[in-house]
């Protein structure tokens, strides 16, 4: 049920920045719904947490109708992508076609394939790896859907909170002082974007009607893994990091005990080339920037 001059939102998803745009929503005096399996997320008076199931489109809909927004920051675990990405990506194109909601995308940079930067948003979808596809095939369906939809592409994540190759396998290590093995070249440039950057663009995107029916790059700051790790262990006073890149062997024999690692081969990037986002029209339009890197890492620390 709507509540009478106050925006009524639904985020799927109850990550780090699933809650970071929760609060920024709430903190703007307008209500959300979240909705997870499990049902967290922050702690706030106007923020009401479900524990529900995304791929059941009637319970969805049921939760989003009356909505203004469905943001969702949503993903199938990683070596399921290609069987479960559209499973999902259907129950929620389904949910807002049947209520008429604005709807916003929270998507990542492997759908155009490894490429050659800056990389605009009006670059190609042109991936051929299972995952990269799965990505470029939820934004082109919804694209061509006909529903009022806009999709924000982050680059790696770092921050407090975040979960990716940065936080799982380098920062804990920096910050314990000891070897960082890393399935990335240590000193090619690549862009990095912070959970809030992230939440920030996701909420500018969804207030400014000029933004739906296209993509947008979050915004994001661009340095080696070296250089961002040589910054964390600088700012938490621990020692200069010792790093080795990981091999593809590397990958190969830890994917016999995990499934995640041999995921890792489609997405790692040409070697020697950098990996850089341009976020221009972003800052322009929608007016977010990137916070700065020793910010972004103080929080962390």
């Amino acid at each position: 049920m709507k509540f009478a001059d106050t925006k009524v939102h639904v985020i799927v998803g109850r990550g780090a920045t699933a809650s970071k745009t929760a609060l920024l929503l709430a903190g703007d005096g307008e209500r959300v719904r979240m909705i997870s399996r499990t049902g967290g997320g922050p702690e706030h008076p106007l923020i009401d947490k479900v524990a529900a199931d995304a791929t059941d489109t009637d319970r969805l809909t049921e939760l989003t109708e009356g909505a203004d927004t469905l943001f969702t920051t949503a993903a199938p675990p990683y070596h399921t992508w290609p069987e479960q990405f559209p499973i999902l990506s259907a129950s929620l194109l389904s949910a807002v076609k049947r209520t008429g909601t604005a709807y916003v995308m929270l998507g990542n940079l492997y759908a155009y394939g490894p490429v050659d930067g800056p990389i605009t948003p009006d670059f190609p979808l042109a991936a051929a790896g299972p995952k990269g596809r799965a990505r470029a095939r939820v934004w082109e369906e919804a694209a061509s859907s006909g529903v009022k939809v806009t999709e924000v592409r982050a680059g790696q994540f770092y921050g407090a909170g975040a979960f990716s190759v940065f936080s799982l396998m380098v920062q804990r290590h920096v910050l314990e002082g000891r070897l960082v093995l890393v399935p990335q070249e240590l000193d090619v440039p690549h862009s990095y974007t912070a959970i809030g950057d992230a939440a920030r663009t996701l909420v500018a995107a969804s207030r400014d009607d000029q933004a739906y029916g296209r993509a947008w790059h979050a915004p994001t700051s661009t340095l080696s893994v070296r250089e961002l790790a040589g910054r964390l262990a600088e700012l938490a006073g621990a020692p200069e990091p010792r790093m080795e890149e990981m091999t593809e062997r590397d990958l190969t024999l830890l994917a016999y005990t995990e499934p995640f690692w041999g995921e890792m081969h489609e997405v790692l990037t040409k070697p020697g080339h950098p990996f850089v986002v341009d976020y221009s029209e972003t800052e322009k339009i929608l007016g977010v920037s990137a916070t700065p890197v020793d910010d972004v890492l103080r929080e962390v620390i």
